[in-house]
């Protein structure tokens, strides 16, 4: 059998840094390249762990192609973006990037590769300082609080803990729901005994 009649792999990796993040658009990107299999993951940026593309990259053979959306759903920098795909090339694995194209292992390509990375690190970066100019300007702000926006407020925790002097905890959700607000028991709790503490 000649080396053109191997069915060969084709991999995917579909990669978010948040949990709240969506993976589907990847993930339809990466079948309608008849990819076979795909693994996928969340994790947030401070972690390192990524155990789906591990078990990945332990799976491909010589001649397997992997394929990614971008980049930087590989590495979240331009020195392990590298490290990672000279080892794939080492392998005799094709790595090919939907907003790019096929990379080859040649100067040419390496070349590529290396700027392409840059430029993706750069992007982020740029996204992250600009983020915290945002939040020192915001900051200054007499109003800014940091952290998630209240959920209820103060006029609604007064009316619930009014309701919880001759109501239940139970009854006093019911009554909030029917109100409008949406509120659990366990905030009611939690608001209850704050107020009983302070």
């Amino acid at each position: 059998m000649g080396i053109e009649e191997i069915q060969l792999a084709i991999y995917g990796y579909a990669r978010v840094s948040t949990k709240g993040q969506d993976l589907e658009a990847q993930i339809q990107a990466l079948q309608n390249e008849n990819v076979e299999v795909i693994y996928q993951e969340k994790f947030t940026g401070t972690s390192t762990d990524r155990p789906q593309l591990h078990k990945l990259l332990d799976k491909l053979e010589v001649g397997d192609k992997l394929v990614v959306t971008k980049l930087d759903r590989l590495a979240r920098n331009t020195k392990e973006g590298i490290e990672l795909i000279e080892k794939l090339f080492e392998k005799g694995v094709k790595v090919h990037v939907l907003n790019v194209g096929l990379l080859e292992n040649t100067s040419m390509g390496r070349f590529f590769l290396t700027t392409l990375l840059a430029v993706a690190e750069m992007e982020r970066n740029m996204i992250i300082e600009r983020t915290q100019e945002g939040k020192a300007i915001a900051k200054q702000n007499a109003d800014y609080k940091e952290g998630r926006p209240k959920k209820y407020t103060q006029y609604q925790l007064d009316e619930a803990m009014k309701l919880l002097e001759t109501m239940s905890f139970a009854q006093a959700e019911r009554e909030m729901n029917r109100r409008g607000t949406m509120i659990s028991m366990s905030t009611l709790k939690r608001e209850s005994k704050k107020r009983k503490t302070s």
